[in-house]
Order: C-alpha cells, then sequence, then structure tokens
C-alpha cells in the first residue's frame, strides 16, 4: 500500500508552485543583474588587428579611432548576411559622411572569389576584408555565428554587439549617439 504524502496532494501542490515561484523570482534576479553588468560594465576595448581589404589596403584598429566603426563578420553563403546587406549600405551611406566606418570581415570559409564578387556586383561602399585563417575572427570573441558585428566608438571600445540582423532603428540610434559623443 503507498504511503500518503506528509501534507496530502493539495500541500504538495502548493509546495511545487512556492518552488517555482521562488525560481521564477531567482531567474529574473539574475537577468536584472547580468543586465545591469553588461549595462554598466565599462566596454571592452576592441583587439588590435589589422584588416586586408579585398583590394589589399592594410587597416589597422588603430588607424580607425576616432571614428566609430562597424566590424560586421559575414559569408556570401550566409542568407541573413546576404538580407541585412542593402541596410548596412544605406547605414554606411546615411552616416560615412559624419565619420562611421565600417569593415566586412568575410569568414575564413568564404572563397576569396565569391566575396570578391559579391562586393562588386552589389557595389559595397564600405571596406570588405578577407580573413583567410579565421584570426580576426577569433580576436573578436572568436567569433563563430554569422552575420556577428560589433560597434566600436571613437575611443576603440565596443559599444555593442550585434548577433543577427540587427533592428534597424536601435542600429541607427546608436551609431548617432556614438558619432555625437
Amino acid at each position: 500500500m503507498p504511503t500518503p504524502a506528509p501534507y496530502g496532494t493539495a500541500g504538495l501542490a502548493r509546495a511545487q508552485r512556492g518552488v517555482a515561484k521562488l525560481a521564477a523570482i531567482v531567474a529574473v534576479a539574475l537577468l536584472a543583474a547580468a543586465g545591469a553588468w553588461f549595462t554598466l560594465a565599462p566596454a571592452s576595448k576592441a583587439p588590435d588587428t589589422t584588416f586586408t581589404s579585398i583590394h589589399g589596403e592594410s587597416i589597422t584598429t588603430e588607424s580607425l579611432r576616432g571614428k566609430v566603426v562597424l566590424v560586421n563578420f559575414w559569408a556570401t553563403s550566409c542568407v541573413t548576411c546576404v538580407k541585412e546587406m542593402p541596410m548596412m549600405v544605406e547605414t554606411y551611406n546615411k552616416y560615412a559622411p559624419q565619420g562611421y566606418e565600417m569593415i566586412a570581415v568575410a569568414m575564413s570559409y568564404d572563397p576569396a572569389n565569391y566575396v570578391l564578387n559579391f562586393a562588386q556586383t552589389r557595389q559595397l561602399p564600405f571596406k570588405v576584408a578577407l580573413d583567410p585563417m579565421g584570426e580576426i575572427a577569433r580576436s573578436f570573441e572568436d567569433v563563430k555565428l554569422t552575420p556577428t558585428s560589433f560597434l566600436i566608438d571613437k575611443q576603440g571600445r565596443i559599444i555593442k554587439r550585434y548577433l543577427g540582423e540587427p533592428d534597424k532603428a536601435e542600429f541607427h540610434a546608436a551609431i548617432e549617439k556614438a558619432l555625437a559623443s
């Protein structure tokens, strides 16, 4: 014969609801603490690296100081990357006169001739770089997923990381705020 629960079925259900409420409260508190840390923590410095453009130009993160920069990791085989490119072109054209720069870094697995063809056929106005050994992706928090973008302020600090296509309004607001500072 089974042993009855010490508090009965109703008591057990109340205890389970209490545990679930406590778990929810703890989860919300942890999320709030993590959000506060990311918001209040000092921005990390962008890694010192050198980009090599598809035209052979060398660009260092140091040479970009004084500009607001987006480093966008992408691939020609990435559907979301291809989808977001018109917005990236529009954003670049809108903010470049104000000191905004963009470097689209092709992932190591992307064949150079595909990258060059993509950049030429779509007339990308910003710098496009190759990362054949994956060193740049590793230096930027070991990027593996595309698109991943880093917004860097004029002092060379990463102020925002985007995984996937950014929300245009929020993205433009972040750029405008960085340009104004």
